[in-house]
């Protein structure tokens, strides 16, 4: 069985003791090896969207609930991730700036994380998100720091151009998706 508080208790402690995501990984590796279990504790994903599962000093764990092929502009966090996927597909695209335009990005790399798999962010990196199921997929993400107050960027997805991340377009990024799962 999954225990979220045990969960999250865990994370705080190892990003305290070891600061960086090595121990949190493997916290997050133990808990979605068994996605069944995790679904049973956080249900069935109904809609697209982002669940604050809990907020501490060194740790922020989120719900992460990607659309029916919803894709999620280019971003950065300012600090490390792990994504932990318990249901369906999250491809990644790694992008780099460009060194003549650091405003710029080219794509650097792309990894697939299925149900039951993790991936580790370093606090730098830039990516960007695409579930290519027909169908609702989630992950478990925990961010090394206060995700929801840290100021970062997103880059406009056709120019690559960098600009302030805005939170309000994201949210209306997980209703539009949402409404591709209305009836009719």
């Amino acid at each position: 069985m999954f225990d979220l508080d045990a969960f999250n208790a865990a994370c705080e402690a190892a990003a305290a003791e070891t600061g960086d995501h090595t121990a949190v990984r493997e916290i997050v590796a133990r808990a979605v090896a068994d996605p069944a279990a995790v679904l049973a504790r956080l249900g069935a994903p109904q809609r697209a969207g982002m669940g604050v599962l809990y907020q501490g000093r060194g740790v922020t764990v989120i719900n992460f609930v990607w659309g029916p092929n919803m894709s999620f502009m280019p971003h950065n966090h300012h600090m490390w991730a792990v994504i932990g996927l318990y249901t369906g597909r999250e491809d990644n695209i790694f992008w780099r700036r460009l060194p003549d335009d650091p405003t710029r990005l080219e794509a650097a790399g792309a990894r697939s994380v299925g149900a039951g798999e993790v991936c580790a962010l370093g606090a730098e990196v830039v990516h960007s998100v695409l579930n290519p199921l027909p169908r609702l997929s989630a992950a478990i993400h925990v961010y090394g720091g206060d995700f929801l107050h840290q100021a970062r960027s997103e880059w406009d997805p056709e120019t690559l151009s960098e600009r302030a991340f805005d939170p309000d377009k994201a949210r209306l990024m997980f209703e539009a998706s949402n409404r591709s799962l209305e009836p009719g």
